[in-house]
């Protein structure tokens, strides 16, 4: 794929953009997603609490992937799924779930993430029943689908013991994430540092925290900035990661527009970089290596959930 093409795909992939339907005469050329086996299913008590689920047909319990769909955290959907992930995906016997989750500015951090979470704890409560080894769990997703898949595989299991519903109870871990444009932190000041004022001004980053200017250079503000921060709560015992990205290398222009930036290889440079000192498998990807991350996605997932013995994690 030429690198002008992957960047088509990439902002796609990450924006939660719709794909425009094909002209009239024109047939697709690509594959085409197949009706799923649940469709909108319930999973929360939330309207935008729904998931789609594609089952590899398989005899005995398949590895399942999460897709968390990106758009800012204020946008996108379920549907913006890749058909080529999925076909690869099913046909190397790995069933997909994909969700939506609530909408910054409506709801603000942690509700996106800790919808993905419990979308994850449900597939787990129906491991049975969907024919999913709910051991071996991968998560994948662009943009904000990206730090969520990060941010939910590096942090504490979010299971409750004592909860009063049954899926509360259910682990949130994860055994691997593939990801694209992945933002590793989501922390103004370390978005600085590490890519340029422009990335930290994204509007996303308004809604999704939802402070008023006045309060967001406090001390309380600097707390919820280092917990929604996927890197944040990376330790040793965390699971490895595949990361793409397409937007061009280097320091910001001068004149660089508010939130350029924000898919910038440096956020994954850095991960790796604290991956490795922990000795924790992380591969970093950019477009003009002639990458091609939905192969390279699907060879990552089969290594770290098809070649894991069913039950194991």
């Amino acid at each position: 794929m030429k690198p002008i093409h992957l960047l088509l795909a990439l902002a796609l992939f990450v924006c939660g953009a719709a794909r425009p339907a094909p002209a009239a005469g024109n047939k697709s050329t690509g594959p085409v997603k197949p009706a799923p086996a649940l469709a909108n299913e319930k999973y929360g008590p939330h309207p935008r609490n729904l998931l789609d689920l594609w089952k590899a047909p398989s005899a005995t319990p398949t590895p399942l992937v999460v897709y968390i769909h990106g758009g800012g955290f204020s946008a996108g959907s379920k549907e913006t799924l890749s058909p080529s992930l999925l076909a690869g995906l099913l046909k190397a016997g790995i069933s997909v779930m994909a969700i939506n989750y609530r909408l910054s500015p409506e709801y603000r951090f942690p509700a996106h993430y800790k919808d993905a979470a419990r979308s994850i704890q449900y597939a787990r409560l129906h491991a049975k029943e969907w024919n999913i080894d709910p051991k071996r769990i991968g998560a994948t997703g662009g943009s904000a689908g990206a730090g969520t898949s990060l941010w939910i595989g590096f942090h504490d299991d979010l299971a409750e013991p004592k909860s009063d519903e049954p899926v509360g109870r259910e682990s949130t871990r994860l055994n691997c994430m593939a990801v694209m444009g992945a933002q590793s932190t989501y922390d103004p000041r370390q978005i600085t540092a590490w890519v340029g004022a422009a990335a930290a001004q994204h509007p996303a980053l308004k809604g999704f925290y939802g402070l008023p200017e006045a309060e967001r250079d406090t001390p309380q503000a600097h707390k919820l900035y280092e917990d929604a921060a996927p890197i944040h709560w990376l330790t040793a015992d965390d699971p490895p990661v595949y990361a793409f990205y397409g937007e061009a290398r280097g320091p910001l222009p001068a004149d660089a527009k508010p939130g350029q930036g924000i898919h910038h290889i440096n956020f994954g440079l850095k991960l790796k970089e604290r991956m490795d000192q922990l000795g924790i498998p992380c591969t970093i990807r950019h477009s003009d290596e002639g990458a091609h991350p939905t192969d390279e996605m699907i060879a990552f997932f089969v290594q770290h959930l098809r070649a894991v013995p069913a039950g194991k994690r």
